[in-house]
């Protein structure tokens, strides 16, 4: 069986790609020098366009905690446990830290989620979205603690003490833990990388490009994490693609931030695209909204796997989409339907009288539009 990297590579050299495995520093605005990783020293190529594509990495330090990779754990280490620990803490209830804590939750571990904010699923998760979604994990086994900061994590014989206490202030816990993960974010990955040594601004801890992903040096382009918009392998992939035909046709290009999906891969999962409820009601938009749950679709009872919604959000003078969130087992499936109707402009009415296929799960996107669009679902 050929891996999945194995293919990737081949297909690189099939168009002609030369891969040099180092690390890469700018050392001119056409120049890269490689420090190769079999130790046979530094290697110099010239280019006449340089693309940034360095990624993030993970958020590992803080102030109160040293992960060695071994009962203070990364996401990567996270990876490679020896065993399924007993009882785990998860420091930070962001899209990471549900997606591994829900897995360990699934061999038989304990989880605990810490939390700061009041809310789960992180940045542009709707809050009726994170809310059945903590009920669900809930259900199925995992401990949150919310709006709660984490003080303190120190190794003692038999594992990890962690020490918490609310965010408002308050009284300190503690509790004990065989693992401790630490899932609180990523960040961009520039170590080394020279960007600034050879004139490329930045804005903020980001590299700054104008809208065709040129940085402050015309021939240095940058896409993905390095970048505004969120850190998504998508959002990079789209960008990288974009770069490429720009530099070989000069057409401009275009992506929509607004219209990037964004996907929790729990079970079930949480996917979502556009503006959530809250975002429209702090920007003050007025809207529709449309609701339909899967326990009313025929194919999801067939599945025994009726849990969660999907909820349609329209303008309410012009019926235009704004957001969709779905929770369901195949949730990131079902919201490509969404991100091609936001693309083109389409109104919830426009999905709500599209034919889909019954049964499926996905023709509950078409239950929900109805309701939007008309106050009432006759598909499902």
């Amino acid at each position: 069986m050929v891996d999945v990297p194995t293919i990737m590579f081949y297909n690189l050299f099939q168009n002609f790609v030369t891969y040099l495995k180092g690390h890469g520093k700018l050392t001119g605005p056409n120049s890269v020098t490689v420090a190769m990783n079999d130790g046979s020293g530094e290697q110099t190529i010239t280019a006449k366009n340089i693309m940034l594509a360095t990624g993030s990495e993970v958020i590992e330090k803080l102030p109160f905690v040293a992960v060695d990779e071994e009962t203070i754990v990364s996401s990567t280490g996270a990876l490679a446990l020896k065993k399924v620990p007993e009882k785990l803490v998860v420091i930070g209830g962001g899209v990471i830290g549900l997606e591994l804590g829900s897995v360990y939750e699934r061999l038989g571990s304990k989880v605990t989620v810490v939390e700061f904010l009041p809310t789960i699923g992180g940045v542009g998760i709707d809050s009726e979205v994170s809310k059945e979604m903590q009920k669900i994990l809930k259900k199925q086994g995992m401990s949150f603690m919310l709006s709660t900061k984490v003080t303190g994590v120190e190794k003692t014989g038999s594992g990890v003490k962690v020490t918490t206490e609310p965010a408002a202030g308050g009284a300190a816990e503690s509790m004990d833990a065989d693992v401790v993960l630490v899932c609180v974010g990523r960040r961009e990955f520039r170590d080394g990388l020279g960007a600034e040594d050879v004139g490329v601004a930045l804005e903020g801890k980001k590299v700054k490009v104008n809208d065709e992903f040129q940085t402050s040096v015309p021939n240095i382009y940058a896409i993905g994490d390095i970048i505004h918009g969120p850190m998504l392998a998508h959002k990079a992939e789209d960008e990288g693609a974009m770069v490429a035909e720009y530099l070989a046709t000069g057409k401009k290009p275009h992506l929509d931030y607004n219209n990037v999906p964004s996907v929790l891969y729990t079970h079930p999962e949480v996917a979502w695209v556009g503006k959530s409820e809250d975002q429209l009601k702090a920007e003050g938009v007025a809207f529709r909204k449309g609701k339909f749950s899967f326990a009313a679709n025929g194919r999801s009872i067939a599945n025994m796997d009726t849990e969660g919604f999907v909820k349609v959000l329209s303008c309410k003078e012009t019926d235009k989409l704004l957001g969709v969130h779905i929770i369901n087992a195949i949730a990131g499936d079902i919201i490509s339907g969404a991100c091609i109707g936001i693309e083109y402009g389409a109104a919830s009415e426009d999905l709500a009288r599209v034919c889909m296929a019954h049964p499926t799960v996905s023709e509950v996107l078409k239950g929900a539009s109805q309701k939007t669009a008309f106050g009432k679902a006759v598909s499902g």
